[in-house]
Order: C-alpha cells, then sequence, then structure tokens
C-alpha cells in the first residue's frame, strides 16, 4: 500500500477533490451575488448531475481506447482546462450566467469517468490483501475532504471571495494533473481497435458482466436497494424532518449532516485500524453493518430528541461507511482488473438514475403522507438488503 503509485492516486485525487468542493462553493458565492436566486443555485447540483450521468453513459467507449492512467490525466487536464477558460472569459467579457452553466457542465462532464477509472485502477496499485485497508484509506479521505472542505470553503470564500477561491481550485487541479501523471500502472490492457463493429458491445459490455456473473449481479442488486433507501437523508427530507419531528430550526439539518459525515469518517478510520480483522471476516462485517443501518434509520425517522438524531445520524455513517467499504472490496475481488473499469462505469451509470428516482419518490411521500412514512420505507428496503445479502452470503467472501 505504499507503492508510489498508489501515493500519488491518493495525492492526486485529495487535490481534485478538494479543488471540486472549494470550485462549488465558490461558484455558489458569485451566483448568489450575481443572481441572489435560489433557484439558480439549485440548478447547479442538476447541472452537475446530468453532466456526470452523460459522461458515465458514453465512459465504456472511452475505456475501451484509453489507458486508465490517460484518462485519470485527461479527466483532471479537461477540467483544469475548461475551469481556467471560464475564467479567462470572465475578465475579457462579462459575467453570463448561461455561459457560467456551460461550462459547469463540461467541467463535472470530464469527472464522470474520473471514479470508475480510479476505483479500477486502485486494485491494480496495491497488493489483494490490502484492498480492505487501501479502500478505506481513500474512502476516509474522500469524507474527510466532505465534512471539512465545505465549512473550510466558505470560510475562505468569506475571506478572499468566491472568484479567488475558483483561482485556488485551478492551482489545486494543476496539482492534481502531475500526481496524476506520475501514476505507473504496470498491468497490460487491450486495446479494442474495431471501433466501428464494437462501440454498442463496449457499451453494453459492463452491464452484461454484471448481469451475466451471480456475484456481480447480486452485489448490484444491493446496490440499487441500498441508493434508493439513501435519498432519504437528502436536504429535501431533512429539512422536512427537522421541523415536523424534532421541532428545531434549519441549523439543525446541518449538525445532522455533520454528525453524519463525521460518522463516515470515523467508519474510515475504523477500517484502516482493523482492516486485517474486517478482511476475516468481510461478510458478517457487511450483513450485521446492514443490520444496523436498518435499524438506524428506523429509529432516526421516529426520534424526537435532537441529540439522540445526532447520535444515530453518526452511527448510520459509520456503519454505511463501514459497510461500503467492505461490498467494494467484495466487488473488486469478484472481477478481474480487466473488467473493473466496465463494472464501474456501467454501476455509476444505473446508481445516479437510481438514486436521482429516489430523491423524486421520497419527496412525493414526505408530501403526500409524513416524513415518518419515508424513513419507514427506507428501512424496509435496507431490511430487505440485509436479508438478502444474509441468504446471499456466499458471494461476499
Amino acid at each position: 500500500m505504499k507503492t508510489p503509485s498508489f501515493k500519488h492516486l491518493w495525492l492526486g485525487q485529495l487535490l481534485a477533490n478538494s479543488g471540486d468542493v472549494f470550485y462549488i462553493v465558490g461558484l455558489m458565492a458569485i451566483i448568489h451575488e450575481q443572481t441572489g436566486s435560489a433557484v439558480y443555485l439549485a440548478i447547479v447540483p442538476f447541472i452537475i448531475t446530468v453532466a456526470k450521468f452523460s459522461s458515465g453513459f458514453i465512459a465504456p467507449l472511452l475505456l475501451d481506447q484509453y489507458r486508465l492512467k490517460s484518462l485519470l490525466v485527461f479527466s483532471q487536464l479537461g477540467k483544469t482546462l475548461f475551469l481556467f477558460t471560464m475564467q479567462m472569459a470572465t475578465i475579457f467579457f462579462s459575467w453570463n450566467l448561461v455561459i457560467t452553466f456551460v461550462f459547469v457542465f463540461f467541467i463535472s462532464f470530464f469527472d464522470g469517468w474520473a471514479t470508475p477509472a480510479r476505483n479500477a485502477m486502485l486494485p491494480r496499485l496495491v497488493h489483494r490483501d490490502e484492498l480492505v485497508k487501501a479502500n478505506s484509506f481513500v474512502s476516509t479521505l474522500d469524507q474527510t475532504v466532505q465534512l471539512g472542505g465545505w465549512a473550510s470553503g466558505g470560510i475562505i470564500v468569506a475571506l478572499i471571495g468566491g472568484n479567488k477561491v475558483i483561482w485556488l481550485t485551478l492551482s489545486l487541479f494543476i496539482l492534481s494533473t502531475f500526481f496524476m501523471q506520475l501514476l505507473r500502472d504496470e498491468t497490460k490492457q487491450i486495446v479494442n481497435e474495431n471501433t466501428v463493429f464494437s462501440r454498442w458491445e463496449s457499451l453494453k459490455e459492463g452491464w452484461l458482466y454484471i448481469w451475466e456473473v451471480p456475484s456481480l449481479r447480486s452485489i448490484s442488486f444491493i446496490y440499487v436497494l441500498e441508493y434508493f433507501a439513501s435519498a432519504v437523508w437528502i436536504a429535501a427530507i431533512l429539512y422536512v424532518y427537522v421541523d415536523e419531528i424534532l421541532g428545531k430550526d434549519q441549523a439543525w439539518w446541518g449538525y445532522i449532516n455533520a454528525t453524519f459525515f463525521l460518522g463516515l469518517v470515523i467508519g474510515g478510520l475504523f477500517a484502516v485500524k482493523f482492516a486485517k480483522g474486517v478482511d476475516t471476516h468481510l461478510p458478517n462485517v457487511i450483513i450485521i453493518s446492514s443490520f444496523g443501518i436498518c435499524i438506524g434509520t428506523f429509529t432516526f425517522g421516529f426520534t424526537s430528541s435532537p441529540l439522540a438524531a445526532l447520535f444515530l445520524s453518526a452511527l448510520c455513517g459509520f456503519l454505511e461507511q463501514v459497510k461500503s467499504i467492505s461490498l467494494q472490496t467484495s466487488l473488486q475481488r469478484a472481477a478481474s482488473i480487466d473488467q473493473l473499469p466496465k463494472i464501474y462505469a456501467a454501476q455509476g451509470t444505473l446508481l445516479s438514475l437510481v438514486f436521482a428516482v429516489s430523491s423524486v419518490t421520497f419527496g412525493f411521500l414526505t408530501e403526500l403522507y409524513s416524513v415518518s412514512i419515508s424513513f419507514i420505507i427506507a428501512a424496509l428496503l435496507l431490511l430487505s438488503s440485509a436479508i438478502y445479502l444474509t441468504i446471499k452470503k456466499k458471494i461476499l467472501s
């Protein structure tokens, strides 16, 4: 796990992820300053989701033609160039919201194949026995950036302004590109040159792997159930929960988010510290954490105690992180390193769609019935996942 290439991978991703958070915080500040509209602010995450979904869909074509390192470097370089062009456009031309949204789309579009490429690259850079520890370490870094990045980004914006924060992001993107370029992947990759015949086959390949391999199909089904259930934690639902169940002001939405992310970070550190034990008992860890998240989600939906809500939020975050790391390791071991890029691309596209549909579904259920009903349904989905995992325990080894 201490190989130079693994170090370059996590350093590059740490800089890229930090830059992503700062860039969004800075952009939000600029849009709010220019328009004062909450609607325009809400359009930003929508554009980002659509862009990543679109690029994730065509990612298999790129994964067929280029090495993973090349895709990571090209992705980060593309984001850097588009961000630089956006900044230069604001200097030489008047600020335009539509043009800004176009740049946001393309910057996010380049991100669509970076995540599957990174996840597929990781098993190539560390030994099979170190996968749990490596996944835990990388995931902990990701969540630490999410936990601290928004708060620190807000402070930096207040000190120097949104535009300068975006220039800071640009420097982080440049450094990230540099570290990605230093990666050394010795795995041989077969490049498909029959592009006329293979484009449709390439797009289908990841989906076919998932469907035809029983272990991958089962793991993907679990992901679908749990991603659908995870939408109950989105801001729109938690806002209602804080108001109707806790009877608190919306500052508590921030507290609940913070404790959930804190739980994620602690869960990642736990998995790093006890990687060998987690790896030895991988199926049991996944099953126990799944039942725990189910119980925690159900209880959270009905507790009227703010302190209990914070504790349950942190507990769910902790269990979610441990389970996610373990499940990711199971998936990486269920497929060959050549299959993983296509599998991650297909999975990312599928789960983006599932999360989008579930967000609307839970919003509708909360509006039509109550927020408690939404948490009951989420808990039932998680219970189904936990029972299914128990039945299919052998696929998790």
